[in-house]
């Protein structure tokens, strides 16, 4: 692949110990876009060796669409802001490795980007239980906001050159903080879509941990 070549999107996606099969759905709904003139680059954030070689099998059978990148674990912030670096896309999109994009994902965000420097977006929300639609208020742990309330880390798309200005905190709600920072330098635009299904059914993320210790403070 000529990494000169710029392309119209680049996808980047950290990945820190999800169970294959997680990773591998995220990973063939990019490949299954509608919008096809894209990369997606897997970011190994210091996964387990048995993850880590599955994860370099599948970029090494889809060379002109994945690159594997692999660091030692420094968050998905960390992460992430390395993979800005090294996208050749005129613009970032971002997917957690649980989750997955609808087939019109990308080609949807794009229709937006003459009105916006950056987007955020609602999302598809898989639950198991109605609470799962509730996350801790940034401003207050104890209390729970909508996820629709919420700027979404993996929902945001836009010109690369906002994610290379402003970056992402390694901090919770670093989504958000990210948006507000630039709202204050560029067009910012929170889009009334369900392209982006988001899997609040993972025991084990940040959100559900944060919930977890509510209730052993209660």
């Amino acid at each position: 692949m000529n990494s000169s070549s710029q392309l119209t999107v680049s996808v980047l996606m950290a990945v820190y110990n999800t169970p294959f099969p997680l990773a591998n759905r995220a990973i063939n709904s990019v490949l299954s876009q509608d919008f096809q003139d894209f990369e997606l680059l897997i970011l190994d954030d210091g996964s387990d060796l048995a993850l880590s070689l599955q994860l370099l099998q599948i970029c090494e059978q889809n060379q002109d669409k994945l690159t594997y990148i692999r660091t030692q674990n420094c968050g998905q912030s960390n992460a992430i802001n390395r993979g800005v670096h090294f996208a050749r896309g005129k613009y970032i999109a971002i997917i957690d490795a649980d989750d997955e994009y609808k087939p019109h994902h990308l080609s949807t965000c794009l229709e937006a980007m003459p009105h916006a420097d950056l987007t955020s977006s609602l999302t598809e929300t898989i639950v198991n239980h109605d609470d799962d639609y509730y996350v801790p208020d940034k401003h207050d742990f104890k209390k729970n906001i909508h996820v629709d309330e919420c700027i979404l880390f993996a929902t945001l798309f836009g010109k690369k050159e906002v994610f290379k200005n402003i970056g992402f905190k390694n901090m919770y709600a670093a989504d958000s903080h990210f948006y507000e920072q630039a709202a204050e330098q560029y067009s910012v635009k929170k889009l009334n879509i369900r392209t982006y299904v988001y899997y609040r059914n993972v025991s084990n993320s940040i959100t559900a941990k944060l919930k977890e210790a509510q209730y052993s403070l209660a």
